[in-house]
């Protein structure tokens, strides 16, 4: 057992067992927001919030093999969803990746020690899976961006400090062209966040108004015209290391599904029991598939076989949440009758049906497997 792997499972077996007893299992991003806080906090100070991240800005420089270590110890003790993950795994990399040395030293520290939530501002009402639509934009005025417009399905956007936003900022625009990456802080008068419930019965999103919103002018990566490109090099980073923790809960929930089937009798349906084992050879698929994603420890670069997970996971989930009501019967129904909320499966089910949808929809995916995995033309679509 490598080191990091020792540590990591001593200090979440004492962190989960004493001060943070009441996070163990918690799988949603809304329960307890100041505690959840409080863990990234945690994370941090034990040096293990971002550990792949270079020792320069707050990591371990952790190798790959490390990061899954790491990533398997993580969902192996139930710790909780991490809130500080869009930080983590999304911006943190991109300013290291493409910021200026200002906005390393700036912005890095707070995100690997658990001070500052972010959110990521793309999705707008007629911009979703087709991001190149947004219509947010940004001028220059007095040294600082003034932003106009609205986003939407921001994950924690009624908790996060700060946001990266793609916006338009060059007038006459259209498509991937003319657009902006830029670091926008969330607490100040410009901005409306409003919550939106979802069909789980929680608020993980909110939508984000810009009405006259400012950040510096420094508060730009990259140059005006780059955002198309940052925004894509951004969307890479979350098909990476954090695809262990998502499949070690995909592992979780199909355990408790095989424990249920078990306790009410549907495991001797010979039905169900083939589907089981359907699932269960399809996350063995999608860890192998990790396995040789995440290969290349020389170039520390995803592989285009990377550009077919998002494809394939989603819909497996969802024929896991699927299987899930058929297993449960009417009790998946039934919410419970303090709080009114369904049990873990039933959640589970209610969930996986946007997964073909966020962060592209399986439209889109196969989109781009053809053109940036197959090489095959692309239809032309006017100005693009």
């Amino acid at each position: 057992m490598s080191g990091l792997r020792e540590e990591a499972r001593a200090w979440l077996a004492e962190a989960l067992s004493g001060p943070f007893a009441d996070l163990k299992g918690v799988a949603d991003f809304t329960t307890a927001p100041p505690r959840r806080r409080e863990w990234e906090q945690a994370l941090g100070a034990a040096g293990l919030s971002c550990i792949g991240w270079p020792k320069a800005y707050g990591g371990r420089g952790a190798s790959i093999a490390e990061q899954v270590a790491f990533a398997e110890e993580y969902a192996l003790a139930k710790a909780p969803s991490r809130v500080g993950h869009i930080g983590i795994e999304l911006a943190g990399p991109t300013i290291i990746a493409f910021g200026t040395e200002e906005q390393k030293a700036r912005f890095l520290p707070d995100i690997a020690a658990g001070r500052a939530i972010w959110a990521q501002g793309y999705s707008e009402p007629n911009a979703g899976s087709d991001l190149a639509n947004v219509r947010t934009r940004a001028r220059l005025e007095n040294g600082r961006w003034v932003i106009d417009g609205q986003k939407i399905w921001t994950s924690l956007g009624m908790y996060a400090d700060w946001a990266f936003v793609v916006t338009r900022v060059e007038e006459g625009s259209k498509g991937p062209k003319g657009l902006a990456y830029l670091l926008v802080p969330l607490d100040q008068p410009g901005i409306t966040v409003r919550p939106i419930r979802q069909m789980t019965g929680e608020a993980e999103f909110a939508e984000l108004f810009f009405d006259g919103a400012v950040t510096d002018a420094d508060n730009i990566v990259g140059t005006p015209g780059q955002g198309w490109a940052i925004a894509m090099a951004t969307l890479g980073f979350e098909r990476g290391v954090s695809t262990v923790v998502q499949q070690m809960h995909f592992a979780n929930e199909l355990d408790l599904l095989i424990a249920t089937a078990r306790a009410n009798g549907k495991a001797g349906d010979p039905l169900i029991r083939q589907r089981i084992a359907d699932a269960w050879t399809g996350l063995e698929i999608m860890k192998h598939g990790l396995v040789r994603t995440l290969s290349d420890e020389a170039t520390e670069q995803l592989g285009e076989e990377a550009l077919t997970s998002k494809l394939y996971w989603s819909r497996w989930h969802r024929a896991l949440g699927d299987l899930a009501m058929d297993v449960q019967g009417l009790a998946g129904e039934i919410g419970h009758a303090e709080d009114y909320r369904f049990g873990q499966l039933t959640h589970m089910h209610l969930a996986s049906r946007a997964d073909t949808i966020y962060a592209g929809s399986s439209q889109i995916q196969r989109n781009i497997i053809a053109e940036r995995g197959l090489g095959l033309p692309r239809e032309p679509r006017g100005d693009l």
